[in-house]
Parts: structure tokens; C-alpha cells; sequence
């Protein structure tokens, strides 16, 4: 295994701040590098001035990392990790084109599964996919709070070459040495889904009512939204040929008991009067529905919720 290989992480936002922090730790005393590519060129300038900030158990601390607004600068990298947003993925493999060569891995790490379409634009590089429930939350550019410990999974859709499973493998032990429980899987889409099941009933309801993960399971008639929301997603699951293992519902709930306290990262975005995933989430439920015969009014009625909320962005107020 390669003691000095180059990861780069695309998009500082909370998951990326938290990611950089992580990988930060998990590469002490190795002979590997970190650096980060940012769109926004004074964020890039801000950060580079006062590094990433992560405060994790109550402890604060900040990671110089090198941050550019330049992909012709910031390769060649091993492993390029992007975790912007769903809706700026093609744009972002558009940016980061000339990095995407053979030999490296570009590692997805998105809400929703809308990425699973983006293949065609990831260039020569293997892809893998990353998905996981750690709890983030942004506080200022370049300042991240850890909001809750989970889980992180990482695997290829399909077999890789030797190359590029060390990479991945070598990336998921700088995670967890960093502090994230990180485990690769043979079946990643499997993960993905789970995943998607849990945002599916939580995301766009706490966006719509203002509230922690845990007030869903209190408000009146929320909980029956939740399930019927989940139970669209299963059944469209089903019909698509993903195995479906367990009960998405009561995972659901689970997770609202377990991160009771946390701000989903939709409402976040409502709260900073931006964008949200709501296409990638529940939005791409509705549309698999629709390719594979199903009606999902509940999802229908999430979507045009948070599109109507976005909206009223423009509004005075």
C-alpha cells in the first residue's frame, strides 16, 4: 500500500469541512496530502488564510489545508472526493475534467442518488460511491460542527482493478484513523438506498415544519406522512430491482430518535434561503416511480412543498 498518495476533496461545505478534518487526522504521521478545490475563489482565499475549523466533542480545531479555485493546480490526485451538492455535480466534473484521468478514483459522496447518472462525465477515472450518516453542520465558511457520529460506507457499483480498490481501501482507513466509522461494501448501491429511504422521511418534512429530526416523531400527523413518504420509496425500490433488506420505515424512525437534535441538512439550506437536494431525494423517487409505471403522491407532495418554500425565497420579508 502507496504511504503517500494525494486526496483531494472537492467542495467545502459542511460534509467536505467535516471530511477534510477527518482525513486531516487520519493522515498525521503518514506521508500522504490533502488539499482542497473550491469553485469560489475568495472562499478559497479565505480558507487558505485561516484554515478549516471542526468542532467535534467540544473540542475545537483548525486544519491548514491548501485550498484552490484552480483544477490545473491542485493535481494530480489519486482520489478526488466530491462532495458538493447533487445539483452541482456535473458542473463540478465539467471543472474538474483534467483531473479525471486513469489511474485515479473519483469518489461520490451526495444525498439522493441522482449522481448515479453522472458516470459518463467522471472521464477515465474509476468511480466509487461513498454514502453516510454522519451529522454536519456549517457554521461559517470554513467552520463545521460535528452534529452526530454514524456510519460511512465505501464501494464500487461494479468490480474494480487492483489500483483503484487499494486506493479506496487505503482512503476508508485515513477516514476511520480520523475519527469516521468508515467501511467498504460490496454492495454500495444497497447503502445508497438505505440511505435515500432514511432522507426520504426526514429531509424535506423538517424542512416544511422548522424543526429537529426528532419533533417529526411528535407533530401530529407527521409520522403518517413519514411512513407513507418511506413505503413510495420502498415499493419503487422494489419494482427497480434493488434489494431491500429490513424495514425502511422503522430505520427511519430510529434515526430520528438517535440524531433527535439535529437540523437536517434541507432545512439547513431553507434556513440559508438556498437551493435544497429535494430533486435528488424524494424528487428522484417520483421520478423512478413515473419510468417504472408507479404513482408516488406523497413524495409528489414533499417536492412541490419545498419547491413552493424555495420559491418564496424571492419574496420580501
Amino acid at each position: 500500500m502507496r504511504p503517500d498518495i494525494h486526496l483531494l476533496v472537492v467542495g467545502p461545505g459542511a460534509l467536505g469541512c467535516l471530511v477534510v478534518a477527518a482525513l486531516s487526522r487520519g493522515m498525521e504521521g503518514t506521508g500522504s496530502r490533502l488539499s482542497v478545490l473550491d469553485h469560489d475563489r475568495n472562499r478559497a482565499d479565505l480558507l487558505n488564510r485561516q484554515g478549516i475549523c471542526c468542532e467535534l466533542d467540544g473540542n475545537r480545531r483548525r486544519f491548514p489545508i491548501p485550498v484552490t479555485a484552480d483544477p490545473e493546480t491542485a493535481g494530480p490526485a489519486d482520489v478526488v472526493i466530491l462532495c458538493v451538492k447533487s445539483y452541482d455535480v456535473l458542473a463540478s466534473l465539467a471543472s474538474c475534467r483534467p483531473l479525471l484521468t486513469e489511474g485515479t478514483v473519483l469518489l461520490f459522496l451526495q444525498n439522493g442518488i441522482a449522481h448515479l447518472d453522472c458516470g459518463d462525465a467522471a472521464g477515465e477515472a474509476a468511480i466509487a460511491y461513498g454514502t453516510t450518516t454522519e451529522g454536519a453542520t456549517l457554521l461559517n465558511p470554513g467552520h463545521v460542527r460535528h452534529a452526530g457520529h454514524g456510519a460511512t460506507f465505501l464501494g464500487f457499483p461494479s468490480p474494480a482493478d487492483a489500483h483503484s480498490t487499494t486506493l479506496l481501501h487505503q482512503t476508508a482507513a485515513i477516514c476511520s484513523r480520523g475519527g469516521l466509522t468508515t467501511t467498504m461494501t460490496d454492495d454500495i448501491l444497497h447503502r445508497l438506498w438505505a440511505k435515500l429511504f432514511v432522507n426520504v422521511g426526514i429531509n424535506a418534512l423538517t424542512a416544511i415544519h422548522g424543526c429537529a429530526n426528532g419533533d417529526l416523531l411528535t407533530l401530529p400527523g407527521i409520522v403518517e406522512r413519514m411512513r407513507t413518504a418511506v413505503a413510495e420509496a420502498e415499493r419503487v425500490a422494489r419494482a427497480g430491482g434493488i434489494v431491500v433488506t429490513g424495514d425502511p420505515y422503522s430505520a427511519t424512525v430510529e434515526v430520528c430518535r438517535k440524531t433527535a437534535d439535529n437540523i437536517s441538512s434541507m432545512l439547513q439550506d431553507v434556513r440559508r434561503r438556498r437551493r435544497t437536494e429535494i430533486d435528488a431525494i424524494n424528487g428522484a423517487i417520483v421520478r423512478e416511480g413515473r419510468s417504472l409505471g408507479l404513482e408516488t403522491p406523497e413524495n409528489l407532495r414533499l417536492v412541490e412543498q419545498i419547491r413552493a418554500i424555495e420559491a418564496g425565497y424571492a419574496a420580501p420579508h
